[in-house]
This record gives structure tokens, sequence and C-alpha cells, in this order.
């Protein structure tokens, strides 16, 4: 349970706002636009379970598909630290 509040080191911190810049170019997607997908997306998914957000990566790889040519996909890896259900609004 340690490991989920250590802080990154700048190394890592480094190499993660390189993917950042890396996946955004690939997809013509400004790295402040991408740092908000991933926010928005930890947000709602907080509603539901408790994640480690600092540890969250999201990408966006492009690959072909019969007749519509190379299409943008999204991929998230969010550690998920409890699924016991959250306060839902209803």
């Amino acid at each position: 349970m340690r490991h989920f509040f250590r802080r990154k080191s700048s190394c890592q911190i480094a190499k993660d706002r390189l993917k950042i810049l890396l996946i955004s170019d690939r997809v013509n997607c400004s790295p402040e636009m991408m740092e908000l997908i991933k926010t928005d997306i930890a947000k709602v998914i907080s509603k539901y379970m408790k994640i480690d957000s600092d540890n969250m990566e999201i990408q966006i790889n492009t690959k072909g598909s019969k007749g519509r040519g190379k299409m943008p996909s999204l991929y998230a890896s969010i550690p998920i630290v409890d699924v016991s259900a959250q306060d839902v609004a209803k």
C-alpha cells in the first residue's frame, strides 16, 4: 500500500511528459488536451472506484481497419486501488 503514496522521481516525470508529447504529436492533439482528457477520465472513473490517478497512463494509437484506413484508438492503463462502491449520485 505504501507504493501508492511515494513520489515519482524526476526521471519518471520527464519520461511521462515525453510519452505525452510523442502521443499528442502522432494524433495531432496538444499535450494540454491529452492532460485534460486524462483528468476527465480519472474524474469519471473515480465516481465508481478508487484509482491511482498519479500512475494512470493514456495513449492514442493508430491502426488500420478494413476499408477505413488508419483510425486513432484511445487506450488507458488505470491502476485500481479499491473496487468497493463509491458514493454514486442517484
